[in-house]
């Protein structure tokens, strides 16, 4: 491809880090690849990339690494505050990750989403939707394949459609064409200690457009709206509430698009299949990114019409007991859970807990006592979260209160035993554990494969 070369550690062996390493080995790259968990943790991780002419150094990142380096790459869960990328910012090694390097070399129109909540539920649809309007369409970044190792695929014609985390763009100096920031709210905390540098984090989506490109922004999130003063891009929004001048939003029962001062009904609101007044935001997100893209109106109703959403997102399992079992694995935040509970009219059983991200629980706390029947605890954070919800009785939100039970229990598999138990018929069984899975799972995905498994796996005639 012409790039300079010279000598490369990417540190991390997970998904990214190994698309990275591939990537840079085939351009001609020196590669090492560093990761701290020991040699006998990553036997299948070394085999991926046994046919490509890399190094390792395993158990540790040693100073050495950098003797020589001409390029840092981290994966998305090292943080830039390890000893080793501090040293190598000292000695000037340029920082780089999956997404700058895609991004910086992308031969394809991109659309970048973040957010913190929604991402992959819009990434999805924009990518369904520029499918259907006759694109050869990439849809990757953090929803799953890093996009990397598809550039030598890619055309100029082709679109490509990539969830972006904020631990990938606070290393990123190149924005895409066209970005999305949804919304900004407080998430990850344990790795950003601060608000303020998370959405210094989120805010790298738009920060280095031109004026050529397009953002599109949650008009209704403070956040994200207020990144309109970030970027020299056109701005589009999209909102549930307001008529926006140009970009997509909610008017009555309709989702329109407006630009150029005409205005098209997309999509009825209850044509999206998809449960929430949030999935009705991510579609007018949505539907304002893959227009800003060149998708058309048709493609983009094709899309809604045939998208029943993605799987640890509000994921109905399968009713049982009289009772539907949902699957919202992926909120991984309090925030997500609010969002969650705003889904349901029914009854509900809330199986909550995971490993908390130094996040407030407060509006969750009180939220659950006014909403949710039988709440179910499980996990590190059990007993913190059984302390803010105490606390939101103690301080008056008993007095609307249909919380009846509190229970804490060891493991998600406990947690869903203890819900059979205690489930009636027109409940409905939610996943949402507002943490996250790393105190007993790979990731959220594996934590909602379990309990969509936990869930099947019981018995016909319970019922």
């Amino acid at each position: 491809m012409g790039d300079p070369t010279g000598t490369a550690v990417v540190l991390g062996l997970a998904r990214q880090g190994k698309a990275l390493a591939r990537f840079l080995s085939a351009s001609g790259w020196e590669v090492t690849v560093s990761d701290s968990r020991p040699a006998e943790a990553l036997v299948a991780e070394v085999a991926e990339l046994a046919d490509c002419d890399v190094s390792f150094a395993l158990g540790e990142h040693p100073p050495a690494l950098l003797d020589g380096c001409d390029l840092l790459c981290l994966s998305g869960g090292v943080p830039p505050t390890i000893p080793i990328v501090r040293e190598a910012l000292s000695r000037g090694i340029r920082l780089s990750n999956d997404a700058q390097e895609f991004l910086a070399r992308s031969p394809s129109p991109v659309v970048g989403i973040t957010g913190s909540a929604g991402k992959t539920t819009t990434t999805t649809l924009v990518g369904r939707m520029l499918a259907a309007s006759g694109y050869t369409t990439w849809v990757g970044g953090n929803i799953g394949n890093p996009l990397i190792g598809n550039l030598s695929e890619m055309t100029p014609e082709d679109r490509a459609v990539m969830e972006l985390s904020s631990f990938q763009l606070e290393l990123v100096t190149t924005s895409p064409g066209v970005a999305g920031v949804l919304n900004v709210t407080p998430n990850h905390l344990d790795r950003h200690k601060t608000m303020e540098a998370y959405i210094a984090a989120k805010r790298n989506i738009v920060a280095h457009q031109g004026e050529a490109d397009v953002a599109v922004l949650g008009y209704d999130e403070p956040n994200a709206s207020a990144m309109a003063g970030a970027t020299r891009a056109e701005v589009r929004w999209f909102s549930g509430s307001t008529a926006v001048d140009s970009g997509a939003y909610l008017k009555g029962d309709k989702l329109i698009l407006r630009r150029e001062g005409e205005e098209t009904a997309v999509a009825q609101r209850d044509g999206v299949r998809l449960r929430g007044f949030h999935n009705v935001l991510n579609t007018l997100a949505a539907i304002a990114l893959a227009d800003a893209a060149d998708a058309t109106v048709d493609g983009m109703r094709q899309a809604i019409d045939g998208f029943t959403g993605v799987e640890h997102r509000l994921e109905l399992v399968r009713e049982w007991g009289g009772a539907w079992w949902v699957n919202d694995s992926i909120a991984t935040a309090p925030e997500r859970v609010l969002a969650a509970l705003a889904s349901f009219d029914e009854p509900l059983i809330l199986l909550a807990g995971g490993r908390d991200k130094d996040l407030p629980w407060g509006a969750f706390a009180r939220r659950v006592v006014e909403r949710v029947r039988v709440l179910v605890l499980f996990g590190e954070a059990a007993t913190l979260i059984e302390g803010h919800v105490a606390a939101a009785l103690e301080a008056g939100a008993g007095e609307h209160a249909v919380l009846e039970t509190m229970l804490l229990t060891a493991t998600l598999a406990d947690a869903c035993a203890a819900a059979a138990d205690r489930v009636r018929a027109g409940d409905v069984v939610l996943l949402s554990p507002g943490g996250t899975s790393f105190d007993a799972y790979r990731d959220f995905a594996e934590r909602g494969a379990e309990f969509r498994a936990w869930v099947q796996n019981l018995p016909p005639d319970a019922a």
